[in-house]
């Protein structure tokens, strides 16, 4: 049970840190944001899960980096558990000055794959509006 248990945790750790890399991306194009805030419960794509039909530009976002990540989990060059999108570390750059993100040249294949994944959503979120009126939307608006 120990075993599992640290299993468990380290899965955890990985999975935070992985994300937080798709955090920076997307500070780095909007340094003002809050994207642990604005992003995990918004229209019907952002944050888990994702159904029905987008409600507006930024939800389009979400809905295609999550397309990404599905394509990643089948990509022949990204092996199934170990190279989970959410788990999986790659290098990138930002250029601050001119918020833009860069995927580095040192990425294998699929942590490229996945490392542009988020740079294009981060980027899609740098231009799309956040809505007020589609955070916390209900379910049953995601048919």
């Amino acid at each position: 049970n120990l075993v599992v248990f640290i299993i468990l945790v380290l899965i955890h750790s990985l999975d935070y840190k992985a994300l937080n890399q798709f955090r920076n991306m997307i500070l780095c194009v909007m340094p003002d944001s809050w994207p642990i805030l604005d992003y995990a419960d918004y229209g019907c794509y952002c944050g888990k899960g994702g159904s029905g039909t987008p409600v507006d530009d930024l939800d389009r976002c979400c809905q295609v980096h999550d397309q990404c990540y599905s394509d990643a989990m089948q990509h022949d060059e990204c092996w199934p558990i170990l190279d989970n999108p959410y788990t999986e570390f790659y290098d990138y750059s930002c250029d601050e000055a001119n918020r833009k993100v860069t995927c580095g040249n040192d990425n294998n294949e699929c942590e490229m794959f996945i490392c542009e994944c988020d740079r294009k959503a981060a980027e899609c979120f740098g231009r799309s509006p956040w809505i007020p009126e589609n955070e916390h939307l209900p379910s049953d608006k995601c048919q």
